[in-house]
C-alpha cells in the first residue's frame, strides 16, 4: 500500500512538473522580434523618446504577463492590437518572445576599442547603447518618495528583481513611465495599488522620483 501510494505521489509531481514546463525556442522569439523592431527596436531599445518602451532586459515574466494582458484587452493599447492576438501571437510562442527579449543586453557606454575592430563592428556596438537622459528634478527627495513607494517591488534603485513580473525602472523612458502613472491614476491601467500610491501624487512627486531614476544605474 505504502508503495503504491509513493508510486502515485511521484507520478503526480512527474506529471504536474513536465505541465509547467515551457518550450524555448530563442530563433523563434529572434522571428517574432523582427515584428516588435518596427516599433521597439531592433534590440528591444524602444524608440520615439518613450512612445515605444524599452524592452531588452527586462524579465521575461513581465514581458509575457503583460503580452497576454494586451491579449485579452485588459490592458489597452492600439498599436498592439494587430499583433497581441489568436493569430498573429498564439499563447504558446510568448515565452520564447518574452525569453528572447529578456535576455538582451544594452550598455550605457560605448567600449574601448582595438584598431583590430572594423568600422561596421563598431557600428553593431552602438546599436547596443542605451542612454537615458538625466532629468531636471529634486534628486534627493525623488529617491526619499522611491524608497518609501516603490523600493519594496521594484527593487533596490529601480533594478527590478530577476524572475518576477515586476519590471525594473532604471533604464525606461522617463517619459514612457509618467505616461504609466497617468494611467494608473485614471485607472486606465491596472496596478495593484494605484489607489494608495498614484491617487494623490503630485507632478512634482512625479518629477522628483523619474529624476532620481535617470540617475542610478541601470
Amino acid at each position: 500500500m505504502f508503495k503504491t501510494f509513493v508510486f502515485l505521489f511521484f507520478f503526480i509531481f512527474f506529471v504536474a512538473t513536465a505541465a509547467a514546463e515551457v518550450d524555448i525556442d530563442l530563433t523563434l522569439g529572434e522571428e517574432i522580434n523582427e515584428v516588435c523592431a518596427g516599433c521597439h527596436g531592433e534590440y528591444g531599445e524602444g524608440g520615439k523618446n518613450g512612445e515605444y518602451p524599452r524592452l531588452a532586459g527586462l524579465p521575461a515574466a513581465y514581458i509575457s504577463a503583460q503580452l497576454k494582458l494586451f491579449k485579452d484587452e485588459k490592458r489597452k493599447n492600439m498599436p498592439m492590437r494587430p499583433y497581441a492576438n489568436e493569430r498573429e501571437l498564439p499563447d504558446e510562442d510568448i515565452p520564447s518572445v518574452a525569453a528572447y527579449l529578456s535576455q538582451i543586453k544594452l550598455t550605457s557606454q560605448m567600449p574601448e576599442f582595438d584598431e583590430s575592430i572594423t568600422a561596421y563592428e563598431k557600428l553593431l556596438v552602438a546599436k547596443k547603447v542605451f542612454n537615458i537622459p538625466k532629468l531636471e528634478g529634486d534628486i534627493e527627495w525623488g529617491e526619499e518618495l522611491y524608497i518609501d513607494d516603490c523600493q519594496l517591488c521594484h527593487g533596490k534603485k529601480g533594478a527590478g528583481k530577476e524572475d518576477s513580473d515586476t519590471p525594473p525602472l532604471t533604464g525606461q523612458y522617463t517619459q514612457y513611465m509618467i505616461k504609466q502613472i497617468k494611467q494608473f491614476a485614471k485607472e486606465e491601467r491596472w496596478h495593484e495599488y494605484s489607489e494608495a500610491l498614484f491617487a494623490e501624487m503630485e507632478p512634482d512627486e512625479i518629477q522628483a522620483i523619474m529624476a532620481y531614476l535617470s540617475i542610478t544605474d541601470d
